[in-house]
């Protein structure tokens, strides 16, 4: 798909996921059903506690945070 081709609707974050979350319109929004749903497992793994209240921003940080530390997510970042 090109440029171009993006239907209007489509929020510019999907475009751009390497974008920093601090800059996200939305970051300031409560995150999202599968960030939470995520996080409740990545907390587990790796013995944190999850918190209820982060917002978009928050948990998609966490989320890097915390693959990192259990080696999810996109592999041979994991450092162990």
């Amino acid at each position: 798909m090109k440029p171009d081709d993006v239907p209007p609707d489509v929020p510019p974050g999907s475009l751009n996921p390497e974008k920093d979350p601090d800059e996200w319109v939305t970051k300031d929004e409560p995150m999202t059903g599968p960030q939470r749903s995520y996080l409740q497992t990545l907390c587990r793994e790796a013995g944190e506690e999850f918190n209820e209240n982060w917002t978009k921003a928050e948990a998609s940080k966490k989320i890097e945070e915390l693959q990192q530390r259990t080696g999810r997510g996109k592999s041979g970042t994991a450092n162990s």
